[in-house]
């Protein structure tokens, strides 16, 4: 629909991360639900999910021209930057970058995380999901990606720890998209 209108403002009233290994494949639709191997993150801060995509564009200069003649497309850069608030299982290796929590002795229930030396890639699979309302749905799915940065870890007594991240989307190959968008929203219909 062309021009102004209110019922196209979308606001993320509440939603989901999930991550899985990459290339996993994401639900098909906003009706079905996510696969076993998708694992919800929990809650996150409320400043929400920042989606970031930032194309570099390289100018062809020429000698009659002091305007580029026309642009090259070098990269694309397709970011998404949260923090979670829930400590267990999946999210601390998820932030440190990998491995594994295991108990130090048989229903001890003393749990150990270890930082490695020598990191390894950690990709993984993001899925996030949104609701505005209760008809409107988007889903967001990036099939290969990878933890690039992480915020300061706080350990304060007046507030509760977040883990920062930003996930970077990888290709997968060339013919496949970098990531998918899915939508239950009228707006999207033909008008």
């Amino acid at each position: 629909m062309a021009g102004n209108s209110v019922k196209e403002i979308r606001v993320a009233g509440s939603g989901r991360i999930l991550v899985a290994p990459a290339e996993t494949a994401g639900p098909a639709d906003t009706t079905v639900a996510w696969g076993a191997a998708w694992k919800d993150l929990g809650y996150t801060s409320t400043d929400g999910i920042k989606l970031s995509k930032k194309d570099k564009l390289d100018p062809i200069d020429t000698w009659q021209s002091l305007s580029p003649a026309r642009f090259v497309l070098s990269d694309r850069d397709l970011t998404v930057k949260f923090q979670m608030m829930q400590m267990n299982e999946d999210t601390l290796p998820f932030f440190m970058g990998g491995g594994s929590i295991t108990e130090t002795a048989a229903s001890s229930g003393v749990y150990k995380y270890e930082v490695a030396t020598n990191p390894e890639v950690n990709e993984r699979a993001l899925g996030i999901e949104f609701t505005d309302g209760s008809s409107v749905i988007y889903r967001f799915v990036i099939p290969r990606g990878h933890v690039t940065d992480t915020e300061e870890m706080s350990l304060a007594r007046n507030s509760a720890i977040k883990l920062g991240v930003t996930f970077s989307a990888l290709a997968v190959k060339d013919s496949s998209p970098l990531a998918t968008f899915l939508m239950k929203d009228p707006a999207y219909a033909a008008g």
